[in-house]
């Protein structure tokens, strides 16, 4: 029996026939507005939610507006994070103003792995972390695409390594068919991409899983929205793309 890590977006864990294995790093793919940082906030609560403490790595955004963005969909994290359940790793302001210094976990250098995974690894450790997101990924080899592969497989190493169950978010241009750098899908365990698409004259949302280790999973495009709670997924539909 595969161990699962449930991702509790409704209709999500129907597409991926019963969730995400455990210990599976999943590369979250897609262009702008596609919906994948509320994807890895609504996991990542869930988690909390269930018991299942997480770690969130904020590469793109303050994390103070990260707390704020959370909340509007009305996940406060602030209350596990005093209760030693979540981290918020700061890998953006580079401890740089004065809420960067209310912040417990700080990389001091964002652009040094090395340096980010230390300081995950203690996050992880401090709030034994079931769950991780980092948004975003690319974020760490924009400048330096033929690194992707590598940098991708290091925090597999530590993510897998320590037990957890990962989303990395990947960005990739609106007209982009990859997953966001060079090799970066052979590293991953599993691929889920988001698109945002125009369908006569109207902008849709879909999800496809390209691949999951160790499940089955829906082969199909299914549509999904974004309400006030957050994302929810057709699983019973399917959506085709002109």
């Amino acid at each position: 029996m595969v161990e699962r890590v449930k991702t509790g977006i409704p209709g999500m864990d129907d597409v991926l026939h019963g969730g995400i294995p455990k210990r599976n790093v999943v590369l979250l793919a897609g262009g702008p507005g596609t919906g994948k940082s509320i994807f890895g906030q609504q996991y990542l609560w869930n988690g909390l939610k269930n018991n299942e403490p997480g770690v969130f790595v904020a590469l793109e955004e303050h994390p103070v507006q990260v707390r704020v963005n959370m909340a509007q969909f009305g996940w406060d994290v602030r209350r596990y994070e005093q209760e030693g359940l979540f981290a918020m790793i700061d890998a953006f302001t580079g401890g740089i103003g004065e809420a960067a210094k209310r912040e417990r976990y700080v990389v001091r250098d964002p652009t040094d792995i090395g340096l980010l995974i230390d300081t995950l690894k203690d996050a992880i450790r401090d709030v034994k972390a079931q769950r991780v997101v980092v948004d975003s990924v690319s974020t760490l080899y924009l400048t330096k695409p033929a690194l992707a592969r590598s940098v991708v497989m290091q925090l597999k190493r530590v993510l897998s390594g320590m037990g957890t169950t990962s989303i990395l978010v990947s960005q990739v241009s609106v007209t982009e068919r990859g997953f966001g750098g060079p090799g970066v899908e052979h590293a991953a365990d599993g691929i889920i991409r988001l698109d945002l698409d125009e369908i006569e004259g109207e902008l849709k949302r879909s999800l496809i899983v390209w691949k999951m280790r160790g499940t089955s999973h829906s082969m199909k495009r299914h549509p999904f929205i974004i309400t006030d709670n957050g994302i929810v997924v057709f699983a019973d539909k399917t959506l085709r793309i002109p």
